[in-house]
Order: structure tokens, then sequence, then C-alpha cells
């Protein structure tokens, strides 16, 4: 039966079809299966006609990359377990926005044997696509409104189960967890790392990875995002990149269908001081020194005498700051030099100084809407001084990405970024806030209380890029 059933697989150039009778809902009716593999990449889908009473109402169809989680076979019934777009139904309103919909389709064939045939077609399609098959979950409890572990129960783990996927989870119990369980996790187990967090817990993850004398190949493991904090930038800018909708659902969607794309790492660099982030810096006053990149030549003013920063040191540590030497294993941070005369710069006073490597800063917050996930740039975002009825319309057109239209905003891309913050104009005896995804690095204040892993706040950061470093678990 099953050679025969081969034998009766229509082929073209790259695509092979077999249509059977089937019943679905007690009414029967004809399903096409359809494999191909043209564009080098193994895809199909499942094709069927919709009757009622006999008279035909269209065709249905499910893509087995786009829409479906897995298949299950049991006797002649074939379950194909989806989450695909449908649009949404309203009783007032008829139809609105799509939206994906987790559903499950039943295929009953005439005979065990061909719903056998057509359940293990369809399982090694799905198994060609690259999908991941044992994840690493880390669920962050504390970020945001403290939902991680209720959104990884009720929205991740149930499409994780339907898509077969194997998974550990583990929960951070304090901060730096997520960095230490990146450090020592034995990456051969696993397909990929997910993170059930904002975007702070992922730049740990991120920094455990380049902490590790394998950090080559560790940092290429597949990333993850999931949204469950404060900020969650990094997720809405995967989703918005493919025009999906922002959810965690979608988001662990990205992550079953297993596609992948390159990220840039900046290495930030203070004196002895280091972080190696993906990272957002916001609201400074002071100076920026900067390489820019191609097409963004013409602005600032070239670096003379009077402007270069005298007996600047930079010695770099790693993310655990562990100082520079012939002990020190992990990644060292961008190596990359350039020449004196690219240098340029800018003078405060500064309302907001905002660096991205991603559009969105939040799910609607969009202050780098050219912003790239791998172009090796990083996207300057600088507000100067303006009245306060402006900076107000400003806080408002950042939702949607319109401020940089402004006449006071400066946006351009760079290479390789010096900001050195300043105090503030009128009073020098207090300075601004330095943070990173969400977290306070530095501050200029007098406060009593400071962090002993704070930066000094005042001294230059210096910021390079590694293009394309780390990889994602993208959309498309």
């Amino acid at each position: 039966m099953e050679a025969q059933s081969k034998k009766d697989m229509r082929r073209t150039t790259g695509v092979q079809s077999q249509t059977e009778t089937v019943s679905i809902n007690n009414s029967l009716t004809k399903a096409s299966l359809t494999l191909s593999t043209e564009s080098g990449r193994r895809g199909g889908e499942l094709r069927w006609h919709i009757s009622n009473d006999g008279k035909s109402k269209g065709e249905r169809s499910l893509d087995f990359d786009r829409d479906v989680l897995g298949v299950e076979v049991k006797d002649k019934r074939i379950k194909l377990k989806a989450f695909e777009v449908l649009q949404k139904e309203s009783l007032f309103f008829g139809k609105g926005e799509k939206e994906r919909v987790r559903k499950d389709y039943v295929f009953e064939m005439e005979t065990e044997e061909k719903a056998t045939l057509w359940g293990r077609t369809i399982s090694e399609c799905i198994e060609s696509l690259g999908r991941p098959k044992e994840l690493f979950v880390i669920v962050n409890p504390f970020g945001g409104k403290r939902c991680g572990p209720k959104i990884f129960e009720k929205e991740v783990k149930p499409l994780l189960e339907a898509a077969g996927i194997n998974f550990k989870m583990q929960e951070t119990r304090y901060g730096m967890h997520a960095k230490e369980i990146a450090y020592s996790l034995d990456l051969s187990k696993y397909d990929g790392i997910a993170c059930v967090s904002g975007d702070g817990v992922v730049v740990e993850v991120v920094n455990g990875l380049l902490k590790r004398e394998d950090w080559k190949q560790a940092i290429t493991m597949p990333l993850g995002i999931i949204p469950g904090g404060t900020g969650n930038g990094m997720a809405k800018s995967l989703l918005h990149s493919v025009r999906e909708e922002y959810s965690a659902s979608n988001a662990t969607f990205a992550i079953v269908r297993g596609c992948k794309c390159p990220l840039d790492v900046a290495s930030v660099v203070q004196g002895d001081k280091s972080l190696l982030r993906i990272f957002g810096l916001r609201k400074y006053d002071g100076k920026i020194q900067f390489v820019p990149a191609l097409g963004y030549e013409e602005f600032g003013e070239p670096i003379g005498e009077s402007n270069k920063w005298k007996g600047e040191t930079v010695i770099l540590q790693d993310a655990f700051g562990n100082s520079g030497g012939s002990e020190m294993h992990g990644y060292k941070g961008s190596s990359t030099e350039f020449e004196e005369s690219k240098w340029r710069f800018i003078n405060g006073p500064f309302v907001t100084v905002w660096i991205q490597n991603v559009p969105w800063a939040s799910k609607d917050i969009m202050p780098a809407p050219q912003a790239k996930f791998s172009d090796g740039c990083l996207d300057l975002v600088i507000v100067k001084d303006c009245p306060k009825t402006v900076l107000l319309s400003l806080l408002l057109s950042i939702r949607d990405g319109s401020h940089v239209y402004s006449p006071f905003v400066t946006y351009l891309k760079v290479k390789a970024l010096k900001l050195e913050p300043g105090q503030r104009v009128g009073d020098p005896t207090m300075g601004g806030i330095v943070d990173m995804d969400g977290e306070l690095i530095a501050r200029g204040d007098d406060a009593i209380h400071h962090d002993p892993n704070w930066m000094d706040y005042g001294t230059p950061f210096l910021m390079k890029v590694d293009e394309g470093l780390a990889t994602l678990f993208c959309p498309n």
C-alpha cells in the first residue's frame, strides 16, 4: 500500500502532490498533500475542500512551516496541531484584525496505512525545517508584573508540547543568575536557550556565553526571547519586523519554527570597568565622540586637538570583572580600531542620548526606527535643548518613531562611540542617569548608597560593535 501510494504521488519540478478522500467532521471531502523542495528549503501544505450539504464553500489549507506545530497519528486519524492566522470575528463589527489561534484539525483517512504514510510524510517535512528539539528555558519570576511563570505555563509550555519540543525550565532566583546559568550550562544538550523575561535576562545570557572559554562556539547558540518583563524591546522588534502581533505566544512560535538571524553585540568599556551588553543607553548630558557609518559623515565636527580627551586609558575587563592578562578567558570585546581622522564629535548640553541596536526599547517605545539586528552599527538618537512643549510632543511621537523628523532630534548610525556623561546644566553638583536595558549602571548625584558594581559617572564610555556575533530565533 505504501509503495502504491508513493507511485501515485504526482511529481513536477521540485513538487510532489497526492490527493485522497478524507472525512472531516463526518463529511467526506478531497484533501491534497503537497511537498516542495524549491528554493533549497523543503516545505509542504495540506489543502482540502469545505462543503456543506454537498455544496462547495471553498478551500482551506495549512502550511507546515507557517501554521503547524506538530502532527499526531492514531489509527486512521491524523491530527494536525495548528497555530494559524485567522481573522477575528465580532458580533457587531464583522471581520476584524487577524491573530494567531491555537486549533486542532482531525482528518480521518480511508485506511490506517494511508494515515500512517501521510502522517510520516508530514512529520518528515516538519523535521526537515530545522526546528529545535531540545530547549533550555529561563524564566524570570521577578520581572515586569512578576508574570513570568504564569506566561510560561499558560502560553509557552502548551505550544512547546504541541510541537513535540523537549525542554528544561529553570527560574532565576537573584540578579545575574541567568548569566551564571549560561556560563555553566552544558550546551551540547540543547538546540537553543529561550528566555521568558525582559531584555535584561537576555543580556545576562549573552554575557554568560561570552565569559566561557568556548565562547566562540557558545555565542552561536540560538537565543529565543519571549516577553515577560518591563522592557521587551527585543521581542517587540523581532515581531514587528515581520508585522506579527506582539505577544508571548507569537514569540514562542517564532522559536518553534526555528528560523534564525544574526545579532550585533556591543562591548562597553569604561576605564578599568567593562560590560558586554545588547543595550540601550538613556538620559545624559555631556560629550560624544563617534565614528559615523557610511552616509552619516556630515554629522558632528572633526576632532581637533582642543577636543581630544587627554590621558584616556582603556583597560578591558570581561563581564565578570576579571582584568586583562594571560589568565583572562572569554570574549575580549571588539578588537576593531578606527583611524583618528574618522572620529567626530558633538558637545552638549543634551536632554537625552539614546543608543540602540534594535528599533524598539519596549513594546510601545520606538526610539530607533532604522535600527537593524545585524548591520554593525549603533543607532544614536540625540535630543538637544528644546522647549518643554516640543519635548512633550517628542515623548508622544516616540511611540511610532516619528520623533526622528523633529529639528530638535539628531539621528545617525555610528560604528563606534565614546560617551562622557556631564553634570546637570545649572547645577554642577548633579548629574544624569546612565542605564542599560532598564538597569541602572551609573548616576551623577551624590547618593550615599552606590552599588559597587556601578560604573564611574563622568568617565568616558567606549562602545564598539562585533557584527552578527550572536544568533537569535526570529519569526521569519
